[in-house]
């Protein structure tokens, strides 16, 4: 399959500034069927009141965020906000083991606040495979006027949704019943899309201007590189934090991930082509080391200046997980984690675990490390960890292809073949970059240093979504004794029951 240019038209955008600390911004949606020709050809998509992608939600850093969503697809729906962090309120992660499925014909109101975070991040249906479908947005938290980012204010500020996409022969539901049936490797896309469209016409701008452009891969599995025909991209954000500004020919932006550049119209009077386009060439790896951590930048960060110096924190555990070769199981092709293969109970963990419901959760037996000689299995797996923890995850990728993994986390190191303690010394323990989806090179391997600082039930996935699909995920039970609300929220009064947990009072 050959790459795939797109041509994108783009408007400018108006942003309402707010008066008032902390404001609640209310919406209601409506998720339906709906037709769409993103490539040419009718096919059923998943409109949010009837738009694809669907509605943009613009808020301002700790605003108050409450979405009744309604579901009127024939199957459960549930919405996940990918990157916001979710302080002390997992109820609203929007995943499977943290919430039963909006009913059809029933609705759930999501209610959290983008605390202390200010980025380019994006929402997408988590369940069934219907993120092939539709059913995302982005999701934009601006600074408020006290608080400065490290680069003037641009003349325009604009959107991009980027992914694989499937033609009306590869449903949604197609895809999953190639899945739940043999596991099969899911063929290779049939497009690109930026925004919902395969070529969208030109973007005309202002000579000398200086434009924001705010890019995140919501596709399935495919690496994205994006590029602007004739002009450099000034790297200003990634996925709510500012690293240092390097400049870019290109940048990669791979499944689940986010990030923005500015782009100075410096060049003559001309058309010149915004491009997405898969990437087929080995990678390599200098630009993504490259990417550190602005530390004098004072908009909000998740780890405040002077915090702490996770450099000289020594960490309490290692976890070395590696993305098992796809195994077989019951004659279906599985993806698992340390030879465990993660089953959706019909329960989700989070309720299990809050209201003592045995026989759901697999409690600490996942393998803290890999062992080839283990007999693959599928289970529940849930980790315990202590809240304030400090632990060292390793992402070993033994296959050739990519990967892609989903977690609040700091950014250390990326490195080629097997990951040995020696490798500890080429961490970067000043100014690694933050990010919440970290990709993991073939036959390589990327460290990270997480500080668990949000009591709750959280996954570790699979942003590749076939593979999560399939089982390459697994959950992280964050805890600590001292119960209180300042740890944790309670379960809302509209929580959905399900499974065990149906019938019992919230």
């Amino acid at each position: 399959m050959a790459p795939f240019l797109l041509l994108l038209a783009v408007a400018a955008l108006l942003l309402a500034s707010s008066g008032a600390d902390d404001p609640y911004r209310y919406f209601t949606w409506t998720v339906t069927y709906g037709p769409i020709s993103p490539l040419g050809t009718p096919q059923q998509g998943i409109l949010i009141n009837g738009q694809f992608p669907g509605p943009r939600i613009d808020c301002v850093t700790n605003d108050n965020l409450v979405v009744n969503v309604i579901n009127n697809l024939d199957e459960p729906f549930v919405l996940t906000w990918n990157g916001i962090k979710q302080r002390k309120n997992s109820w609203q992660d929007g995943v499977a083991g943290t919430n039963c499925g909006i009913p059809p014909g029933g609705n759930y109101t999501y209610r959290f606040q983008a605390k202390d975070q200010i980025g380019t991040f994006f929402y997408f249906p988590s369940l069934s495979l219907h993120r092939a479908a539709g059913g995302f947005g982005a999701l934009n938290v601006y600074q408020r006027p006290a608080i400065s980012v490290p680069y003037p204010p641009p003349d325009g500020d604009f959107t991009l949704l980027v992914g694989d996409w499937y033609a009306a022969g590869n449903t949604h539901a197609d895809l999953r019943r190639t899945l739940d049936a043999t596991g099969a490797a899911l063929p290779p896309p049939d497009g690109l899309l930026i925004n919902g469209e395969r070529s969208a016409g030109v973007f005309v701008g202002d000579g000398g201007g200086t434009y924001l452009f705010r890019v995140s891969n919501v596709g399935l599995r495919a690496s994205v590189n994006v590029r602007v025909q004739g002009h450099t991209l000034r790297l200003v954000e990634v996925e709510g934090t500012h690293p240092v500004q390097n400049v870019y020919d290109s940048l990669d932006v791979h499944a689940g991930q986010s990030l923005a550049f500015l782009v100075t119209l410096d060049q003559p009077p001309l058309d010149y082509a915004v491009v997405a386009s898969t990437r087929f060439t080995p990678t390599i790896l200098t630009a993504a080391r490259s990417l550190r951590w602005n530390l004098t930048a004072s908009a909000a960060r998740p780890n405040p200046q002077g915090s702490f110096h996770y450099g000289a924190i020594p960490a309490s555990r290692t976890l070395v997980l590696a993305s098992s070769a796809p195994v077989l199981a019951d004659g279906r092709r599985r993806c698992a984690v340390n030879g465990v293969s993660f089953v959706v109970p019909d329960t989700p963990l989070k309720l299990a675990d809050s209201y003592g419901i045995a026989d759901v959760i697999e409690w600490d037996t996942l393998p803290a490390r890999p062992d080839a000689a283990a007999v693959p299995r599928a289970g529940t797996p849930v980790l315990r960890l202590g809240l304030h923890e400090f632990v060292e995850v390793v992402f070993q990728n033994t296959e050739d292809e990519l990967q892609s993994w989903h977690l609040e986390l700091l950014g250390c190191r990326y490195g080629d073949g097997q990951w040995n303690e020696t490798q500890r010394q080429t961490y970067n323990l000043v100014d690694a970059q933050a990010r919440h989806t970290v990709q993991v090179y073939p036959n390589g391997w990327s460290a990270i240093l997480v500080s668990l600082d949000n009591d709750g039930m959280w996954n570790l996935r699979s942003a590749i979504w076939d593979r999560q699909y399939l089982g390459q995920q697994l959950y992280l039970r964050v805890w600590t004794p001292e119960q209180s609300f300042s740890n944790e929220y309670a379960i809302p009064a509209n929580a959905i029951l399900c499974g065990k947990a149906a019938g019992l009072p919230h």
